[in-house]
């Protein structure tokens, strides 16, 4: 008698907590909006502004709990929708063009953040499973290639949700210091978008990087962050092979691939092929979908900032941090002087 009632309230609950954490991530979008509009900080724009007020409403008042599944909802979710919605500004010549070079860019990209993070790692007596899970993270898509591998390379739960914190820190400050430099860098908004794409750790990263310099640098840099999530497969199944000649291979390891990234792809060939050719969608309309989907896309950011803990950064992490860090660093050097 009393299992059903039970259910129901946690049912409630659940959906209670999904609403108003969704609500609370909406007025931080507002708010992030509303500063974005005053001089000196019209530079970051709202993505950043929002990001910055989550980030230091964790550290003051702490993670809202009771808030959870909204917040997570809007961090994954909303973030995979407003990402499948950019794919309509992207030109899909461009990735018969480019494709190829970007893909190319990324491999390079994966090989020098795992070398030079490990390298550094074992430089700085750092933890080395720590420390893999962070230059998979750094090489490709963040915190969905952190999860990705955690299973495959047998990673502990703690170093896992400590890599995935590490990763969003560091690619929030990334992010921040692209928006301030780009108005002043001798770089086109293309290159700049390309630039972004393929040196930034997490999709929510390069949009924030990219979104201030143009829809049009957005878009590339989605494209060439995409031929980097692409490479995710490729990398677990030579990290399952490196694992199995170790004889440590879970069979039962798993990967979520990024569909939403098809959804893009998709998405990228109605706004090309079908919108202006098929049916005719006029400026306003377009214009209003845009505005939608960077307040959607700020809305996530606000979940990314949430996530991030400055105190759970104990003394394990100072070192694999300070690989992150510098890896990091030589990589944004290295991939901006390619362009």
């Amino acid at each position: 008698m009393s299992s059903p009632n039970k259910q129901k309230k946690a049912a409630k609950k659940l959906n209670v907590s999904l609403i108003t954490g969704i609500g609370f991530t909406l007025i931080i979008a507002v708010i992030g909006f509303t500063v974005a509009q005053l001089p000196g900080l019209n530079r970051l724009g709202p993505l950043a502004c929002a990001i910055l007020i989550a980030v230091v409403y964790r550290q003051v008042f702490g993670y809202p709990e009771k808030l959870r599944t909204g917040i997570q909802f809007t961090s994954k979710k909303l973030l995979r929708f407003a990402i499948i919605l950019y794919g309509l500004k992207l030109n899909m010549i461009v990735i018969f063009h480019e494709g190829l070079p970007l893909l190319l860019r990324g491999a390079v990209t994966i090989i020098f953040s795992i070398a030079v993070l490990m390298i550094l790692a074992k430089w700085l007596k750092a933890d080395l499973n720590l420390s893999l899970l962070l230059s998979v993270g750094t090489g490709i898509c963040g915190a969905a290639a952190i999860a990705a591998v955690s299973p495959i390379i047998k990673a502990k739960d703690e170093d896992t949700a400590m890599g995935v914190g590490i990763i969003a820190l560091v690619g929030t400050f990334f992010s921040i210091i692209y928006t301030l430099v780009y108005p002043i860098l001798p770089i086109s908004l293309i290159d700049y978008g390309n630039w972004v794409g393929i040196s930034l750790h997490e999709i929510g990263h390069v949009a924030l990087a990219a979104a201030p310099a143009g829809q049009d640098a957005l878009a590339h840099a989605l494209l060439a962050k995409l031929a980097r999530v692409f490479l995710l497969i490729p990398v677990c199944f030579i990290l399952m092979f490196w694992m199995k000649k170790r004889g440590k291979i879970d069979r039962e390891a798993k990967f979520e691939f990024p569909w939403f990234l098809i959804g893009f792809i998709i998405m990228s060939f109605v706004g090309s092929y079908i919108i202006g050719n098929e049916f005719v969608v006029s400026k306003k309309h377009m214009s209003d979908i845009s505005a939608f989907t960077s307040f959607i896309l700020t809305m996530s950011m606000t979940g990314l900032g949430l996530n991030i803990s400055l105190k759970e950064l104990r003394t394990k992490a100072i070192r694999p941090l300070l690989a992150i860090i510098i890896t990091s660093l030589l990589l944004s050097l290295l991939t901006y002087f390619s362009f």
